[in-house]
């Protein structure tokens, strides 16, 4: 069974590695060991714009609704009954959905049903990460009393784990005693490590733009070193396991780059790719 910490799955120190790829063509698996990527399949036919890895199994955000494989790579992705999803993440032990018209809810897998948790209204949303929301009006945070403005403006990408940050058209921003720019761009994705984020350290984390990719390292934020600019132009998402980054670019191409920074390109043929997860297999205990 997957490992899991804070809402995501996190990769033990295991030669099996699936990362689940979201794309206009559907859900594709792809099989990772020794910072290289093996087999790949697609495993769920579908217009995916976002994946995330639960508690509850992988779960994705499709222009049909929300679909969840509760045991990969075993267990075939299924249908959990919500509109048009455009954001999908880990929340509270369970699934939190948002779709086209801005209504964002929570699954209940014992009731097989969704409950309404807040509506954004006059503004579109584009990103969950734990309780943090994304939105063409700004940041908000998920609360017991719906959304609250969290600041910024015009917000493509949220992350939560650590210090969280807000990719934006004006910048990537931290949030400390206020938001912090922390690096200048027009930045359209971030995501951090949970295994490596702490309270009020950041850890292992990846920002982009349209045009270069970011990475965190001692205490700053720099372009990334390990992967040709050719290819940093084009990432939308990354996702990590113990020692190792995945970068998922925009033609569906895998950037796998292990702990001592060699990196390992394998293109899925994947058009309009949108983001990506890993889960990781153990031994059972």
């Amino acid at each position: 069974m997957p490992a899991i910490r804070d809402d995501h799955v996190f990769v033990e120190d295991t030669d099996a590695h699936v990362a689940y790829i979201a794309a206009g063509l559907g859900i594709t698996a792809a099989h990772i060991g020794a910072s290289t990527v093996g087999e790949f399949a697609l495993e769920h036919r579908c217009d995916a714009r976002d994946v995330a890895a639960t508690r509850l199994g992988v779960a994705a955000a499709t222009a049909d609704g929300v679909v969840l494989s509760t045991a990969p790579p075993d267990s075939a992705f299924a249908d959990i009954g919500f509109p048009a999803a455009v954001a999908v993440t880990g929340f509270d032990g369970t699934v939190l959905a948002a779709d086209e018209d801005g209504r964002i809810a929570q699954y209940d897998p014992d009731a097989g049903a969704w409950t309404d948790r807040a509506v954004l209204t006059d503004a579109t949303v584009r990103a969950l990460d734990a309780d943090l929301v994304a939105a063409t009006d700004g940041v908000h945070r998920l609360t017991d009393a719906g959304l609250a403005d969290a600041g910024l403006d015009d917000a493509y990408d949220v992350s939560a784990p650590g210090v969280p940050h807000a990719a934006t058209s004006e910048g990537l921003f931290a949030l400390g005693n206020g938001w912090r720019e922390a690096a200048t761009g027009a930045f359209r994705t971030v995501a951090a490590d949970p295994a490596s984020a702490a309270p009020g350290a950041t850890g292992v984390a990846h920002a982009a733009t349209p045009e270069a990719c970011f990475e965190h390292r001692t205490d700053a934020w720099q372009p990334c070193r390990d992967i040709a600019p050719s290819d940093a132009a084009r990432v939308v998402d990354a996702t990590y396991a113990v020692d190792t980054t995945i970068l998922l670019t925009a033609a569906g191409t895998l950037i796998v780059v292990d702990g001592d920074g060699d990196a390992r390109h394998r293109s899925l043929g994947l058009p309009d790719a949108a983001a990506v997860t890993v889960v990781g297999h153990t031994p059972d205990r």
